[in-house]
């Protein structure tokens, strides 16, 4: 690959975060990811009585960071407890020895112009305090997402991309996005010369659907083929995010290993 990995090369799944070792075993993964406190909440990660276990485990744990967090929000309401959500997840990470800190792109809330949501990216990163990389995720819904189309996300990287934080390519998000998925491995690397994740889902919806509704690889809308194009192309670890517990995330790590398989050597 033609940088330095984040995160170790594998396939893993998004788990439940209160036992993820045991989680991990279960499915046989090579890496997990979990959230530290409820997606949905501004709450503060608790801390964990488990945290040297998890550190002293041979299994690396990416931290997915809360749905609410949006630092390009016009309103400060949001903007601003989203940078200290965003401070309090990376500060939970480190505690738990987490390879990366993965969070959506945001949008642009009430009537303001998109021009100004990239400016507000940068403010972010710039006080975020961590040592922990942030990957950055494309999103699948939203005319002003700051990280669904690939113009967009280019002009983002313009404004960011000296701060070097890094970037996930959801399979489904791009897929329900309406970005064209043929090469868009590529087109990403063109754009941000790296991807550093990724987040392989198919998609229970049409192309361009804008639904984030993730399905069980090969049981969806994404053709086949297009689906593991991504997941070659990419060259980089994969977790799924795919319905079902542990029998079904074996199936979907199967799969997915099927296709790492035909990466070229390294």
């Amino acid at each position: 690959m033609g940088h330095q990995a984040l995160i170790p090369f594998g396939a893993g799944a998004h788990v439940d975060g209160q036992r993820p070792i045991e989680e991990a075993a279960a499915r046989g993964a090579d890496l997990v990811q979990i959230f530290l406190a409820d997606p949905q909440s501004w709450r503060k990660p608790p801390s964990r009585a488990d945290a040297d276990q998890i550190i002293a485990s041979a299994i690396p744990i990416v931290v997915h960071a809360p749905y609410l967090i949006n630092v390009a929000a016009e309103a400060s309401r949001i903007r601003i407890p989203s940078r200290r959500i965003l401070q309090e997840t990376c500060d939970a990470a480190t505690a738990i020895g987490a390879a990366a800190v993965v969070v959506h792109g945001g949008y642009l809330t009430g009537d303001g112009r998109i021009a100004d949501a990239y400016p507000r990216w940068r403010k972010a990163l710039l006080e975020l305090d961590t040592e922990v990389p942030v990957l950055i995720e494309n999103t699948a819904t939203g005319e002003n997402a700051v990280a669904r189309r690939l113009d967009s996300i280019e002009r983002l990287w313009a404004e960011i991309g000296d701060l070097n934080p890094g970037f996930v390519l959801d399979t489904c998000h791009a897929w329900a996005g309406g970005e064209p998925c043929e090469d868009l491995p590529a087109r990403v690397r063109a754009i941000i010369g790296r991807i550093d994740l990724v987040h392989c889902n198919d998609s229970r919806d049409l192309f361009d659907s804008h639904r984030d509704r993730h399905a069980n690889l090969g049981s969806g809308e994404i053709p086949e083929a297009l689906l593991a194009s991504m997941v070659v192309e990419s060259e980089a670890p994969v977790v799924v995010e795919t319905p079902g517990g542990a029998a079904e995330h074996r199936a979907d790590l199967a799969w997915v290993r099927a296709h790492m398989a035909d990466l070229p050597a390294t």
